[in-house]
């Protein structure tokens, strides 16, 4: 599926790909209360070995021969070179549109997780203008932060320094591309990122902006008592707060399979892409962008982002930071009457909605673009003192 944000819905579950895949399944568990039984010896499994060493190792005698594994059940750990393909890209972006205009400077970081996953992050700041405020930028899924460029620039005239993170399996970040096995590490991570951004930074105030599910990454970042005293205010843009599979039977299946096939793609909702702007040079663009992934979502991916929608969902009251979103009336990927809940259940004192009739997902992405910019920076310029 061509997809942004919290797409990647699972379709045509009663189809015979459908029936297929969970046939699969049942031959899984089978075999994993079968093995124990089987009583025959383990074979060993050679872990492949680099070309470089597989040479080397070959001609004196010592090396093992290199085992061809199907891509299907690599571990995502093992991805290494997607991963430095993908980050050579976000590099030489940000390096060749460095100061090109005269007016943002914009450079890149390395940023290390608790967990020793290395993060691809990125900074645009105004050369002329004096800095006024902060902003972290969290990208949607299969998306990556190079992609707001425009907008971050935009922030820059107005004297915000942007700060994007290509969170885990994302952009130039470490990981199988498009696969998270868990939204709490980007929760996690974005809050570590957040406090290297004020230490950087004393004394500014610091505003987060979020699409799609890094908009719900964001969301639950500042429930924490520990982050939301520190968070200035978040802008949303079709956040994954209402997020729903096709069939209701998802809701007991994903658990499992997320389990048993965590990195498995439901290519039966590959073909059928739903629209997510109405500009056709964006979805041109986008969807020819190596760092986009346009392949099926994978199935523990998608379980996350249903677990975190559901945790919001509980938790709407007790959100407190200010807060702007803003949803197209026809996004078909993220609920747009779920956000009005969170309007109308969150307990910020400071909060404000627009819903834009007929506009689709992607709303910085579509014809309107300059509009719900200029919509975003005026919010942030009524909550900042010059």
């Amino acid at each position: 599926m061509l997809t942004s944000g919290a797409s990647g819905r699972v379709n045509a579950l009663l189809s015979a790909r459908a029936w297929s895949y969970l046939l699969t399944l049942v031959n899984a568990v089978l075999l994993i209360f079968l093995f124990p039984f089987t009583g025959g010896r383990r074979s060993v499994v050679t872990p492949p070995v680099s070309p470089e060493k597989n040479g080397k190792e070959e001609r004196s005698g010592k090396g093992l021969a290199a085992v061809r594994v199907p891509t299907t059940i690599v571990p995502w750990k093992s991805a290494s070179m997607e991963v430095a393909g993908r980050r050579a890209i976000a590099i030489r972006r940000v390096t060749q549109e460095s100061n090109v205009d005269g007016q943002t400077l914009r450079d890149y970081a390395m940023f290390v997780t608790s967990r020793g996953d290395t993060l691809f992050t990125q900074m645009w700041t105004p050369v002329s203008n004096n800095v006024r405020g902060l902003i972290v930028l969290l990208h949607g899924l299969n998306e990556h932060s190079g992609r707001y460029c425009d907008f971050a620039k935009q922030l820059n005239v107005n004297g915000y320094k942007v700060y994007g993170m290509d969170w885990i399996g994302h952009g130039g970040s470490d990981g199988l591309h498009a696969y998270v096995h868990s939204l709490d590490y980007a929760v996690m991570d974005l809050k570590l990122f957040i406090g290297k951004v004020l230490a950087e930074n004393p004394g500014l105030p610091c505003f987060c902006f979020g699409h799609s599910t890094g908009a719900a990454i964001i969301l639950k970042t500042v429930l924490d008592p520990r982050i939301k005293t520190r968070v200035a205010g978040v802008v949303l843009t079709s956040p994954a707060v209402g997020v729903e599979p096709s069939h209701p039977i998802l809701k007991v299946l994903a658990p499992i399979c997320s389990v048993l096939l965590p990195t498995y793609q439901f290519s039966a909702a590959n073909k059928q892409g739903t629209v997510v702007s109405r500009d056709p040079e964006a979805l041109r663009t986008k969807y020819s962008d190596p760092l986009v992934y346009t392949g099926s979502i994978r199935v523990r991916t998608g379980y996350e982002i249903l677990r975190i929608a559901d945790y919001l969902q509980e938790n709407l009251e007790k959100m407190t930071v200010p807060f702007l979103v803003l949803h197209g009336s026809a996004d078909a990927m993220t609920e747009p009457g779920v956000s009005l809940k969170l309007y109308r259940e969150a307990s910020s004192a400071d909060k404000s909605i627009k819903l834009f009739p007929g506009l689709l997902h992607d709303l910085l992405f579509e014809p309107e673009r300059e509009e719900i910019m200029q919509g975003i920076i005026e919010w942030l310029n009524n909550r900042v003192q010059d």
